[in-house]
């Protein structure tokens, strides 16, 4: 019996068909069947699920003697399901990757329930993706499972079968089957919320619904329309069966009407004369299942009385009165925002005609983050070696948290913005500022970037279309002409950076200054953030920080974080780092598993680990100057794609800072072994650090200072690495021991 029972309907839709079946068998969970149905489809789909027969033991064809639409093939799905879940799937959708993987560890957290709702992202024609609107809704904060009665707002996620995983023996129990006729979700979708014991949720993309550029089988106008009101008849009639969930017929009214308005007033729904008919309809269900005494919200009585009165010119005046107040106050807001826009340029050009300060400076990093990276330990040093420079740091309102006691906190596009623009002599970040930034003579910009270079970048992007996406290269440039000094961090960096950013500034190969505090921090301050983060004394702390793939729509989770910590043990614990631009996190929270995306410092978090495990990120450069163990994540496949589609300016493999796993197993047995910080690792390591990190010395953001505030030629020399004394790692001897492998350990083809 398998897990995962995949119910796909075809019909018509060859195009899109082996895109959605390879979606699912490509899953890394793969205790599954596909039941894939041929509804009599006139073109090759019939062909098609043949040939993944063929191909796979897991798909199941079933050829329909005749169309019966969706609902009735799903039907003849299930008739021969087997799994102990049943998912469906349209056949010009696709799964997101490890969906199934992530469903199922759902499922079994949360106690095999009735029914677990996901969620999922519309993918555009023109290759837009766009989350679902109400995706807050199926938080899993709080208990789980529950009952409809504690989440209702379940009745407001999109009323589809595809974001649902449903128990097969509770779909056999309460008898649900997909009616025939269009809008076949609703009878089946509704009462399977009602009459479920136990409901959990599940907050990730696990489908992409296509929204085709023809639009789909709704956005086709005919009198199929009309059979809305037949499945509300159907769910009413469920309801009426069952006393116990009379309590729903005024929600599901509501719900009702909502509806009707929804199919009523889109144009491309009901053929011009059929309009009046199908109102008639409407205002007949309104009368039929409306439950006397319930208040109408003041927001949705304009629909109900199109319902239950048959205004239609009336509700149609109101409606175009409606969208007029709307336009005209997204005119009123546009022209605001222009003539705010407009003043503020008239600001800056005031200010420009003002003479530049030479006491202030003004700092950002990552297009408006906190203070962070190279530009926050400068803005320190400023402070410490400049004091008569005033500071300024810009930051987006919801970041200026994260911006200490010091500089005088900047919200971007104000008028202090455009003061600190104009009238700073030092402008520093890491990566450009507006780009209406008019840069005036006597103004000095230093560009710190914010990494050693393992990716292609800058100019080399334009061999990259799918990592380089919409990137204007000629406003790049523009930008790098307005550069005075570039940071670097070693010679690989000074050579890569002057030829991918062309210009006449100055390389400054003096290190990176966010690296400053590896060689100045005490055992003492890395035991205060080991404290603060949670991680328990007399345990390993590995740091996993994989890079962002910009080449992917979908970022998916390169390694099973719970599976790896399983197989560990429990003195180990790992701090999860999602990549900034990845906007959720590496794993769900579990013990072990401390999320420590949102914590402002990777230095800090570099400082409170024992080991990195990281794939391409550039962290590895920064985290080689600690002087611990690193371990680089690479399997073949995604080393290889990750090459074609971004390019690397060396082979990672060839020449990695410590041991090397082509995949999880290997990782694990990386550190069950010990090989994680053997010899080997750190004769690589060793050689790794003489090539990346000859100026890391603690003392880059001083050099820095020195060197373009004070005017200083005679700069602090560099300590050579053998002399450098970075702060150890924090774990006890005894514990970076060798580590036993676990006791009854899960194989290596283990099941979720």
């Amino acid at each position: 019996m398998p897990r995962f029972s995949v119910i796909v309907p075809a019909y018509k839709v060859q195009a899109y068909l082996h895109e959605c079946l390879e979606s699912v068998l490509s899953q890394s969970f793969t205790d599954l069947e596909l039941i894939a149905v041929d509804d009599r489809s006139p073109d090759a789909c019939g062909e098609i699920i043949d040939e993944f027969t063929a191909r796979d033991t897991r798909v199941r064809a079933v050829h329909l003697p005749e169309n019966v639409g969706p609902g009735r093939a799903r039907n003849a799905g299930i008739e021969r399901a087997t799994g102990d879940y049943l998912l469906f799937l349209d056949s010009d959708d696709t799964l997101a990757p490890e969906a199934l993987r992530a469903i199922a560890d759902r499922l079994k957290e949360t106690g095999e329930p009735d029914v677990l709702v996901y969620d999922y992202a519309r993918t555009f024609w023109d290759g837009r993706t766009e989350r679902d609107k109400v995706a807050a809704r199926l938080t899993e904060q709080g208990p789980a499972p529950f009952r409809l009665e504690d989440r209702p707002e379940l009745l407001r996620v999109l009323m589809v079968a595809w974001n649902k995983a449903c128990r097969r023996e509770f779909v056999q129990r309460e008898g649900l089957t997909f009616p025939p006729g269009h809008y076949e979700d609703t009878p089946w979708t509704y009462p399977m919320l009602m009459a479920a014991d136990s409901i959990a949720t599940l907050d990730r993309v696990c489908v992409h619904y296509r929204r085709r550029r023809r639009g789909n089988i709704l956005s086709t106008t005919g009198p199929r329309h009309f059979d809305v009101f037949e499945q509300y008849d159907r769910v009413f009639a469920f309801v009426e069966e069952r006393p116990e969930l009379a309590r729903w017929r005024p929600v599901l009214f509501s719900r009702m009407v909502d509806h009707l308005t929804t199919v009523f007033t889109r144009r491309d729904r009901l053929p011009r004369r059929a309009r009046a008919e199908f109102l008639r309809n409407a205002r007949a269900h309104y009368r039929r299942y409306r439950t006397p005494g319930t208040p109408v919200p003041l927001r949705a009585r304009l629909r109900h009385a199109l319902v239950h009165l048959g205004l239609h010119r009336t509700y149609r005046t109101l409606q175009a009165g409606v969208t007029l107040r709307r336009r005209v106050l997204k005119l009123g807001v546009k022209l605001a925002r222009a003539l705010r826009s407009a003043l503020l340029q008239a600001h800056y050009r005031v200010q420009l005609r003002l003479p530049v300060r030479a006491d202030r400076a003004v700092f950002a990093a990552y297009w408006g983050r906190g203070h962070a990276c190279n530009p926050g330990a400068l803005e320190e040093a400023f402070r410490t070696y400049a004091p008569g420079v005033r500071t300024a740091w810009i930051a987006r309102p919801e970041h200026q948290h994260a911006v200490p006691p010091g500089p005088r906190p900047v919200a971007p596009g104000t008028a202090a913005y455009w003061t600190a623009l104009a009238r700073s002599k030092y402008l520093v970040n890491n990566v450009n500022f507006d780009r209406r930034l008019v840069k005036r003579p006597g103004q000095v910009f230093v560009q710190t970037q914010h990494g050693t270079p393992l990716k292609h970048m800058g100019l080399d992007l334009q061999e990259h279309p799918a990592a380089a996406r919409d990137t204007d290269f000629a406003e790049l440039l523009r930008g790098v002409d307005q550069w005075d000094y570039v940071l670097s961090a070693n010679r690989h960096t000074t050579l890569t950076w002057e030829r991918v950013y062309p210009g006449g500034y100055e390389t400054l190969a003096y290190g990176y200054p966010r690296n400053d505090v590896f060689q100045r921090a005490s055992p003492a301050d890395v035991a205060r953030l080991r404290e603060s983060l949670g991680v328990p004394r007399d345990t390993v702390a590995i740091l996993y920080a994989p890079t962002h793939r910009d080449y992917r729509r979908t970022q998916r989770t390169p390694l099973d974080l719970e599976r790896v910590l399983r197989r560990l043990g429990p003195r180990f614990v790992i701090l999860a780092r999602a990549h900034y631009w990845q906007g959720a996190p590496l794993a769900r929270r579990a013990p072990g598993i401390i999320d420590v995306a949102d914590h402002p410092s990777v230095e800090s978090l570099c400082l409170a680990s024992d080991a990195l495990v990281t794939d391409y990120s550039s962290i590895m450069f920064d985290y080689a100057n600690l002087d611990r163990p690193i371990v680089v994540h690479a399997p073949d496949d995604d080393w290889a794609a990750y090459r074609a589609a971004r390019g690397t300016y060396f082979d990672l493999r060839a020449f990695p800072p410590g041991a090397l796993a082509r995949s999880e197993d290997e990782l694990v047995d990386i550190f069950t072994t010990g090989h994680w910080r053997g010899s080997r690792s750190a004769q690589l390591r060793t050689a790794f650090r003489e090539r990346f990190c000859p100026y890391d010395d603690g003392r880059a953001a001083e050099r820095v200072v020195r060197r373009i505030v004070l005017g200083e030629t005679e700069l602090p020399p560099v300590v050579p690495l053998r002399e450098r004394r970075p702060v150890p790692s924090p774990a006890a001897p005894s514990q970076l021991a060798t580590i036993p492998q676990p006791s009854g350990h899960l194989p290596v083809t283990e099941g979720r």
